[in-house]
C-alpha cells in the first residue's frame, strides 16, 4: 500500500534532478516521497507537473556540473532512452526488421552522474541495457494494473530489493491471433487489445497527462516513491551513523 505523501515544508525538502523526465511519472513519485523535483527533457513537455527545463539532458547536466549549480541538488534520477536495447527492440522488432537506429545513452549518462558527485538512479526496462539491476520493481508490488518491470542501478547508495509478488494472471490483449483477458493492461503501443487512455491512466496511477505516448513511456509513480523513500531512509541512517 502506498504510504501517505510527505508534507514537509517546501524549504525543507531535498532537491532532486530528474533527467530525461518525459511527462513526470518518476517525478511525481519522488515528490510524494518528500523531494522538490526539477526536470529536464529534450522534448516540450507541457504536462510535466514541476519545474522543468527543455533541452538535452546530458548537456544540461554537464552545464550544472561546470557551473557548480549541481551542488544545489541532493539526488538525481535518469531514464535515458531505452529503445536501443529493450526487449521489444532486440526481439520482435529486430527479427521482423522493424524500427530504426537508436542511440544508447546509458554509459554517457552514468559517466556524467559519477562526475556530478550525486547519489543517483538510472532506470531501464528489461532487455540488454548495460546497467546493474540493483532494484527490479513490478506493478504487482504496488497493486497496479500493469506489470511493467523496471530495473534500477543505484549509484553511491544501496537499498534492499523488495520481494517479487507473483502475477495474478495475464496481460490483456491479442497474442498470435487469440485474445486473452487478464488483470493487467499492456502499457505500450496501439491496437491488439491495447487499453484506452483512461484505462492507462488508472493502471499506472497517472492523472495529469492524457497523452498516450507520455503514458506508455512513463514510470509508475509508485516505483519512484518507493525509491525516494528508500533513499531518504538510507540517508537518515548514514547521518545517524
Amino acid at each position: 500500500m502506498t504510504q501517505p505523501t510527505d508534507i514537509r515544508p517546501e524549504r525543507h525538502r531535498p532537491l532532486l534532478l530528474d533527467l530525461f523526465s518525459c511527462a513526470g511519472g518518476a517525478a511525481m513519485g519522488y515528490a510524494r516521497a518528500g523531494f522538490t523535483v526539477h526536470g529536464c527533457d529534450i522534448a516540450r513537455r507541457p504536462n510535466y507537473p514541476f519545474t522543468y527545463h527543455q533541452g538535452d539532458a546530458l548537456e544540461y547536466l554537464a552545464h550544472l556540473i561546470t557551473t557548480g549549480e549541481i551542488e544545489r541538488y541532493t539526488f538525481a534520477h535518469a531514464s535515458p532512452p531505452c529503445q536501443a536495447k529493450n526487449t521489444l527492440t532486440v526481439g520482435t522488432n529486430a527479427s521482423r526488421g522493424w524500427g530504426g537506429t537508436h542511440v544508447d545513452l546509458v554509459a554517457p549518462t552514468r559517466d556524467l552522474l559519477d562526475k556530478s558527485g550525486l547519489p543517483y538512479v538510472i532506470e531501464q526496462p528489461n532487455g540488454q541495457a548495460e546497467i546493474r539491476k540493483d532494484l527490479t520493481l513490478c506493478g504487482e508490488m504496488y497493486g497496479l494494473g500493469v506489470i511493467r518491470h523496471r530495473n534500477f542501478e543505484l549509484g553511491g547508495w544501496i537499498a534492499p530489493q523488495p520481494a517479487h509478488v507473483p502475477h495474478r494472471g495475464r496481460v490483456r490483449g491479442w497474442r498470435h491471433g487469440r485474445f486473452y483477458d487478464g488483470p493487467y493492461v499492456a502499457a505500450y503501443g496501439n491496437g491488439g487489445g491495447k487499453p484506452s487512455v483512461p484505462e492507462l491512466q488508472a493502471a499506472l496511477g497517472i492523472a495529469w497527462t492524457d497523452v498516450r505516448e507520455e503514458l506508455t513511456e512513463a514510470i509508475p509513480p509508485a516505483y519512484s516513491e518507493h525509491i525516494g523513500r528508500a533513499f531518504l531512509a538510507h540517508t537518515a541512517l548514514e547521518v545517524a551513523a
